[in-house]
Order: structure tokens, then sequence, then C-alpha cells
């Protein structure tokens, strides 16, 4: 059994790896901390788990961590993990960091966009953790940054697609919608229920920070730079994520190409699910669970293709995705923990 440890699990998504780990088969979840919460049952803080989660909150120790889990998840707000995270690799642990903090490679980057990086020297080692796409690297991680949610669901479909030199990486438009789940369980103005419901926003247009995280990893795949226009929504729905992407085919590829790269790309990624040319996908059909379904449509008048594709934000999106790399950190089967049956309604 694998022994692990969550850092910060009262927020939603430490609550949803709580969830998902509870039923690991190969997962003793041995340490769950919280600094609102110390000494209370995470039932008491989610009563949707009373009876299947016994386990009380206590407060970050990094010698008790180190002590009682072989994996950590590091659930916490930016800059809080960068300052724990040595110590614990320091004690042999294996880290899964669900926020920004280990995205980048370039600590530039993530400084103009967040704040001054405490342990930058990592970022070189980190391997990002969009688990279809570097799989390889992530098997031989003992850190991973796990992506975004809106990169995860924004570029799952490009890559293929860019590897492949069908699509111009110029004039990509990335138009992306998230329930509301994705601003956290912290109280907000704009997340009060009378402020989100009946209503349908985009929001930090042009200055959103997953947009130069997209770019500093599809800049990578291209071998050149690739700039993005990224226009982020908020649904009134609790979880889900849709994310139409515009882009302009090159050598007149056609429907049939364009599903041949993504079959040889994803045929045999068991979380890929491919609706093909004219399916398009829907929220409701991957709510609470780790797939990703992608479809797409081209336009002749203009040569552009329209992908779309989506995602649980917090499943895929984030812990579900963070689940998927610990199993190929630790060498085990990536589905493992994975894969309930999707509800059909």
């Amino acid at each position: 059994m694998i022994r692990v440890g969550i850092v910060g699990a009262t927020g939603y998504t430490g609550a949803e790896l709580v969830r998902i780990l509870s039923g690991h088969p190969d997962v003793e979840l041995t340490v769950l901390t919280s600094t609102q919460y110390v000494g209370k049952e995470i039932s008491e803080v989610y009563p949707a788990l009373a009876g299947t989660v016994r386990k009380t909150l206590e407060a970050f120790d990094p010698d008790a961590v180190g002590d009682k889990a072989d994996a950590v998840f590091t659930a916490l707000p930016h800059k809080l993990p960068m300052e724990i995270i040595p110590g614990l690799l320091g004690r042999g642990l294996k880290v899964v960091d669900l926020s920004a903090d280990f995205r980048f490679k370039d600590p530039a980057a993530y400084e103009r966009h967040y704040q001054p990086h405490t342990a930058a020297d990592l970022l070189k080692e980190a391997v990002y953790g969009l688990s279809e796409v570097f799989t390889d690297q992530i098997v031989k991680a003992r850190l991973v940054g796990n992506p975004g949610c809106y990169p995860t669901c924004s570029m799952l479909p490009l890559i293929p697609l860019i590897r492949e030199g069908l699509i111009e990486t110029e004039g990509i438009i990335i138009d992306a919608k998230s329930g509301v789940s994705g601003a956290g369980r912290s109280p907000s103005l704009k997340t009060l229920f009378c402020e989100v419901v009946e209503s349908f926003k985009p929001y930090s247009v042009g200055s959103h920070r997953h947009a130069p995280e997209m770019e500093e990893v599809l800049s990578h795949i291209a071998g050149s730079p690739v700039h993005v226009t990224f226009v982020p929504h908020l649904l009134p729905i609790s979880r889900g994520m849709l994310s139409t992407v515009y882009a302009t085919l090159k050598h007149d590829a056609g429907p049939e190409a364009v599903a041949q790269c993504f079959e040889s790309h994803y045929g045999r990624k068991p979380f890929i699910r491919i609706r093909g040319n004219g399916a398009v996908p829907d929220t409701l059909h991957v709510r609470g669970t780790n797939f990703c379904d992608i479809g797409f449509v081209i336009d002749k008048e203009t040569g552009r293709i329209i992908l779309m594709s989506a995602i649980d934000n917090l499943v895929k999106g984030a812990s579900g995705q963070a689940v998927q790399n610990m199993n190929l950190m630790c060498k085990l089967d990536e589905t493992t923990g994975l894969t309930g049956v999707p509800y059909p309604i």
C-alpha cells in the first residue's frame, strides 16, 4: 500500500482527492491537513463523506507528514507549496502539487504572473503533469506540477495537431467556460448564488494566468513561440468545463487526417474519448469522471478547425489528473482508482 498525505484537504480539490483516494485499492490515506479545521473529522467539513472516510484533520507538520506518507498532494493556494515542498522532497516523498508553483519552467514567467519564487531551483526538475502528453517524464519524476483546469481542457485537443503540423500556431483562439467550483471554496462576492445564477459572463479577459502557462507548454511542443487569445467565462453550474478552440488548418487537412492524428496520439489513452468529426462534447457526460471528451468540426469555407473538449474541472482538471500522475509516479496502472462509471444523466 502507498501511504498518502493530502496537505490542504478541505478545499474543493483537497476534498475531491479525499473522495477519489478513499476508494483507491493501493492507497492508505494516512494524513489529512487543514489550517481551519484542525481536530475535526473530514466528515464534519464534508458530511457527504460520513460513514466512508474516518480521518481527523491535523495541522501541517513536515516531520509528521514525512513519517506517515510516501506520496503527498499539496492542494494549497499559490506560494504556500513552494515554501514546504523542498522539505517534503528532502524527506524522500513524491509530491504532486496542484497549485501553479511548479507548472512553469521559466522562473521569470512565473514571477511575472504570480510572485517571487523561493524554490526556483526545483522548476527545472518539476515535470508538467499533463498525463497523456508527458507520461514518460512523469513516470520518472519525484515532483509534478499538476496543470490548471483550463490548460488541461484546452491543450489536450491542440497538442496532437501542433505536433503533427496540421494547424498553424498563429491565431489560435481559446474560448473556455468553467463551473463555479473553479473559483475555489473561499467565500467571494462573485461566486454568491445570486451573482451566478442566471448569469453568464467572461472574466480576466486578456489577463488570465492560465494563458502564459498554455503558451509555455505549446511553445515547447511546437519548438517555436506560440501565443494564444484566451477568454475564460463563468458558467452557472457547480462543476464542469468546456473549451472551444479555433485554429487554421494547414495543407488542406481534412477530417480523416485529423481523426487519424487523434487516434495515433490518444487511441490507447484510457481517459481520452474522441467524439470525432461533428460530435459535440457535453460537460454533463464527464461529470465526476477523469475523462476528457474531444470533438471537432472543420469549416471548409474558412479553412479553420473548431475543436471542442469537455472535462470535469475538479477531476480531470485537478484532483483526478493528480491521482493519475501519482499512479504513474508510483508505477501503478494510471487508471487505478479512477474507473468509476460515469453518471448517464
